[in-house]
């Protein structure tokens, strides 16, 4: 009789330790990131191909080939110190509106963590696709085709990248050290809104310029600098995420998809740093461009891309990098509402299925949003003495400017072009200077300026 009670004590306690095991594999393939955090610091890259076949829409005309480099979506997924942290840049025009809470929504599901902490952001290339699931919306259902808004490739790459997320979690790396480095880029960048003499918008300098007297007109207000933060184990680089404020456009409207000059620098620097995953984010480059030093010419794009790319470099050479514990690694989100821009109130008064209605959807769906009390988070990422700021829309690039300012103790990186809802943010002295910028293609209105600066010093303090 003790020989069988003994052994019926073993099978329960083999049977109770085999479900254990059974629950606590099911909890880590459900959510790898828990194996992961338990671990120390960790980081797990993801690149998936985002170019869209031929035929596809773009945001301007329809996909009749593509270039030698396809469109990426990259990112990082950060790991150990909290809840997982998603960055994620993509060489399309914009993401906006229901299609960036998409985005967000399904990279936080694949990560095992929640949408406010993860960043999607775009490069803003402009032969890409439009992501704007609101947009694709108000089109259907007034009997428009959804056009550059169709979502169907769209939702194929959210898929796609849920599980090139998953699988990176198989294979982070540890790190222990971040790096940050900057350097000046020169004749790239100039403030595309020219001054006259009683300091309203006399002209626009676009990404291309031939004009020679506007040509001929200073930078004006830029962030000249490129920064550079990596995340290293040792002195091995595992990513590197680059921050530049500029439209990317050298020439467009060509219906090939193309990512343009600084997706060449990013991929000339991945050829010589190869192990480390590098990732561009686009800055607060709202009224920044080339027009001063490139007149549309098809040439410019390499020489542009390789004046960046040298930025790069010099950054890269100059980077210093310091230990980091996971105390040090903090994620802050300030949600902010932001009031619509007046002019957008007369597509109401408009009949669903007017022409004015189908060429301003995406518009229409921010105004839809905002009426609703949707708040747009406004995000900051600390990394020991670095800062990286996550701004919305089109951002000037006074908002960049003025968050480095604010703490110049600490080394303070923008990203720009997260949900591409707001359009331009310009300053509130900007509204009232006119130009192209703040006139009828910005979606907020002239106290934004208050509201965002508001979010960017809390982050920041």
């Amino acid at each position: 009789m003790n020989d069988h009670f003994y052994q019926g004590k073993r099978f329960l306690r083999y049977f109770l330790s085999g479900i254990l095991v059974f629950f606590s594999l099911f909890a880590k393939s459900a959510n790898p990131s828990l194996g992961s955090n338990q671990e120390g610091l960790r980081l797990s890259t993801f690149d998936i191909g985002v170019t869209p076949s031929i035929g596809s829409f773009l945001a301007y005309g329809s996909v009749e080939n593509d270039w030698d480099l396809g469109l990426r979506a990259r990112g990082i997924v950060l790991l150990g110190a909290g809840q997982p942290i998603v960055l994620c840049s993509v060489d399309w025009i914009g993401i906006g509106n229901e299609g960036h809470d998409a985005f967000c929504n399904e990279l936080a599901r694949a990560a095992g963590t929640t949408p406010d902490r993860v960043a999607v952001h775009t490069g803003h290339p402009h032969d890409t696709p439009w992501c704007d699931f609101g947009a694709e919306k108000i089109l259907m259902g007034a009997g428009f085709p959804p056009t550059k808004y169709d979502g169907t490739f769209n939702r194929e790459v959210i898929a796609r990248l849920v599980v090139a997320v998953r699988k990176s979690l198989e294979n982070s790396k540890p790190f222990d050290r971040i790096g940050f480095g900057e350097a000046k880029v020169y004749k790239v960048a100039s403030n595309r809104r020219i001054a006259g003499k009683d300091g309203n918008a006399m002209a626009t300098r676009l990404s291309s310029c031939t004009d020679p007297s506007l040509r001929a007109e200073p930078e004006g207000l830029i962030d000249p600098m490129v920064s550079l933060v990596s995340f290293w184990n040792g002195d091995q680089s595992v990513a590197v995420l680059s921050y530049y404020a500029v439209h990317p456009q050298s020439y467009y409207r060509t219906n090939i998809t193309n990512p343009d000059y600084p997706a060449i620098a990013r991929f000339s620097r991945q050829l010589k740093v190869p192990q480390a995953l590098h990732i561009h984010f686009n800055g607060a480059g709202g009224n920044v461009a080339a027009g001063k030093y490139n007149d549309g010419s098809m040439e410019n794009r390499g020489i542009l891309a390789k004046r960046l790319e040298d930025g790069m470099e010099r950054a890269w050479k100059a980077t210093k990098k310091v230990p980091v514990k996971a105390g040090e690694i903090k994620w802050n989100v300030e949600p902010v509402s932001f009031t619509p821009a007046k002019h957008l109130y007369l597509l109401e008064n408009e009949s669903p299925d007017s022409l004015l209605v189908k060429c301003n959807a995406a518009r229409l769906a921010w105004l839809h949003r905002c009426q609703a009390g949707k708040k747009v988070d406004i995000s900051c990422l600390s990394l020991g003495k670095v800062r990286i700021i996550h701004l919305p829309g089109e951002p000037f690039v006074e908002y960049q400017l003025a968050a480095k300012a604010e703490r110049k103790d600490l080394h303070v990186a923008v990203a720009g072009y997260g949900d591409y809802g707001p359009g331009y943010i310009g300053t509130t002295e900007a509204y009232s200077q006119g130009g192209y910028e703040t006139s009828h293609v910005s979606n907020v209105s002239p106290d934004t300026e208050k509201v965002l600066m508001a979010a960017i010093r809390k982050l920041l303090h």
